[in-house]
């Protein structure tokens, strides 16, 4: 048996190689199924049929049906798999530069746009299909609202602190408030229902969140 060092951790290395490959390969053939047969339309089975791996294996590498969407969603939001907050991408930072309120909300609707962009026609399916009346469809649902609330109550302490709120709003309303506009059903509403073009969602909801938030 060898005693260098190096033999272990170079065995240990490729067997992490080969999960993460494994697991990108899972990701893209259940986006792709997602997409063009919805939630309910899509098994682990066909996933793994698609993907060339074991049923097993997508339970092993990523989980259950409900941990494939979560999965597929947090990958189409990145934009990769290897996730930057949104936060730390350029418009997010370009956000956090914004030289008065009006700039720094108008980005924080770009930065929306942006997260439609990618996951639109994903959230389309969603809520198209009624898979949110899945248990847990449900549930990850809520989780998202839950790390909106976490993003939005950031961005409304940073407007509070660099540009100011209007008189008697506070920033945990201020936060709300942000947390209703961006939701993914209003965008999806205005967008997909509405026939709103990007652009036109981007403006408006860059007005709406001044209009509410800023001194007047």
């Amino acid at each position: 048996m060898s005693t260098t060092a190096g033999g272990p951790r170079r065995s240990g290395t490729t067997r992490e190689e080969q999960v993460r490959t494994t697991r990108r390969r899972i990701l893209a053939a259940a986006q792709e199924l997602f997409l063009e047969r919805g939630y309910l339309g899509t098994t682990v089975e066909a996933v793994a049929g698609h993907a060339r791996v074991s049923v097993q294996s997508i339970y092993n590498v990523v989980g259950s049906k409900a941990d494939l969407l979560e999965a597929v969603w947090d990958t189409m939001l990145a934009g990769n798999d290897d996730p930057v907050p949104m936060i730390n991408q350029p418009t997010g930072l370009a956000m956090q530069a914004a030289p008065d309120g009006h700039t720094c909300l108008a980005l924080y609707a770009r930065m929306s746009r942006e997260i439609y962009q990618r996951i639109g026609v994903l959230l389309a399916s969603i809520y198209g299909e009624g898979a949110g009346h899945d248990p847990a469809v449900r549930e990850f649902l809520t989780t998202i609202d839950r790390e909106r609330a976490i993003g939005t109550r950031g961005v409304a302490q940073l407007v509070a602190e660099r540009h100011g709120l209007r008189d008697g709003l506070s920033t945990r309303e201020a936060a709300d408030i942000l947390w209703v506009l961006t939701a993914p059903d209003a965008s999806h509403r205005l967008i997909r229902n509405r026939r709103w073009s990007l652009v036109k969602y981007e403006r408006w909801l860059g007005e709406a969140m001044a209009d509410s938030l800023l001194p007047r």
